[in-house]
């Protein structure tokens, strides 16, 4: 099952151009079993999304991009979040409590909203996005670096905010999820994988065969996909 994990839908994301019923069908044409909505630092769409969720049949899971004072983080399964700016391990710590997940976006983007070396700093993260449809190869593949040096799982996402990227990227998940409790828990499991889009289906990317190491060159001919911000 192909979920694309971190998208912006225009209600609360005052910077995206998208819809949800268009994220929805655009998603659908490209056999997408669910999405992901992942405003900045809002949940405000989560009652609106689980009704036409349930309307429709078709997975959407709300979530959060926060901005710490260190960068953004996505996080699943919390109720509360912030209203101000905290410091990412506060951020952490308060998705941890109420047993939420989360993972850090684009952590090497260089619009200073990446956690970049404070990556090193944090404990608790569960993942790192290592595939983003709007962030470069090379800070795609420098994600890919520390995901492996500090064993966190790997995901991949358009980070969408207009038609043409939904989708562009996605993160393979072993096992089917229909609703928030199970997309946590095979979440948990850490046995997701990056995908991108490419000539009309999914492609996974395990980051350990891909030449991330030694070899940045193989890896970036392995994600080729147009990432421009």
């Amino acid at each position: 099952m192909f979920i694309d994990t971190h998208m912006h839908e225009m209600t609360y994301s005052k910077d995206s151009f998208l819809k949800l019923d268009q994220m929805v069908r655009i998603a659908k044409d490209r056999g997408l079993g669910g999405i992901c909505i992942t405003d900045h630092d809002s949940m405000g769409l989560r009652e609106y999304a689980a009704e036409y969720s349930e309307r429709t049949g078709f997975p959407i899971f709300v979530g959060i991009e926060f901005f710490s004072l260190q960068g953004d983080i996505i996080a699943f399964g919390i109720d509360d979040y912030p209203e101000e700016r905290i410091p990412a391990q506060e951020f952490i710590d308060l998705v941890k409590r109420q047993g939420g997940v989360c993972f850090a976006a684009h952590p090497f983007r260089n619009n200073n909203r990446g956690l970049e070396e404070h990556l090193r700093e944090v404990r608790g993260l569960d993942g790192l996005e290592v595939l983003n449809g709007s962030t470069s190869i090379e800070a795609c593949r420098k994600a890919a670096e520390f995901a492996l040096d500090l064993g966190l799982f790997t995901l991949g996402s358009s980070d969408c905010h207009v038609p043409e990227k939904v989708g562009v990227c996605a993160t393979y998940f072993p096992e089917e999820v229909h609703n928030m409790q199970e997309f946590l828990t095979v979440f948990k499991k850490g046995d997701m994988k990056p995908a991108r889009y490419d000539g009309g289906a999914y492609r996974v990317i395990d980051i350990r065969d891909s030449g991330v190491r030694g070899n940045p060159e193989s890896y970036c001919y392995a994600t080729c996909v147009k990432l421009q911000r």
